[in-house]
């Protein structure tokens, strides 16, 4: 089973928990602390094949930006959030963008552009052309979604996997590999649980 590291950066307050949750647990958070930085797993079915998630929530403050390279240099594919009615959510995500590829030294990165929110049509400030000019300029999909109404939530994550397998797919083949056979021989001693849950995405 093929293994991605995919990180979730972007101001505190514009929906990134709330976008991971949704994708994992398919539930809705409205109220989320900005400060936890937290991790999840899921195993998902891609384009025919089985894959293992690991996804980063970053915490949206500045006291945690010193956490940045490292959880930058360890990860494969990021997802870039901004709020449709927070103009400085999106300004903010340049400076990001620019971190991200300094830390990995290059421009080729697996890198998705999120207009988050959307289900607030009457607060809208940031225009869907800007995001999406956004995203063209530094080679980055870009989707619109809302975690509360569990829009485009699942296609964010997928493109993400697909983009690290366009980039990095044969290392991602490799280094899975070694780990599903280090897996499976503790499995034999019993001494392993599976973990994570599972669903097919379409």
């Amino acid at each position: 089973m093929r293994e991605y590291k995919v990180v979730v950066v972007g101001n505190g307050g514009v929906g990134k928990s709330a976008l991971t949750v949704q994708f994992v647990q398919g539930f809705f958070v409205e109220n989320y602390d900005a400060t936890i930085e937290d991790s999840y797993r899921k195993i998902v079915t891609i384009d025919g094949e089985p894959c293992r998630l690991e996804i980063l929530d970053t915490a949206g403050t500045e006291q945690f930006t010193g956490m940045r390279d490292l959880y930058v240099k360890n990860g494969q594919g990021f997802v870039l959030v901004y709020s449709v009615n927070d103009s400085s959510s999106f300004n903010d995500l340049k400076n990001l963008r620019d971190m991200i590829f300094k830390v990995k030294g290059t421009q080729r990165v697996p890198m998705i552009v999120v207009s988050n929110k959307n289900d607030l049509v009457q607060q809208r400030i940031v225009p869907t052309e800007a995001g999406r000019d956004l995203a063209h300029s530094i080679g980055a999909q870009f989707i619109e979604s809302s975690a509360k109404d569990n829009v485009n939530v699942t296609e964010i994550f997928c493109n993400v996997v697909r983009q690290i397998n366009r980039i990095y797919g044969p290392e991602v083949r490799k280094i899975s590999k070694k780990k599903t056979h280090r897996k499976k021989k503790i499995a034999s001693s019993g001494r392993a649980r599976s973990d994570g849950c599972s669903c097919t995405v379409l």
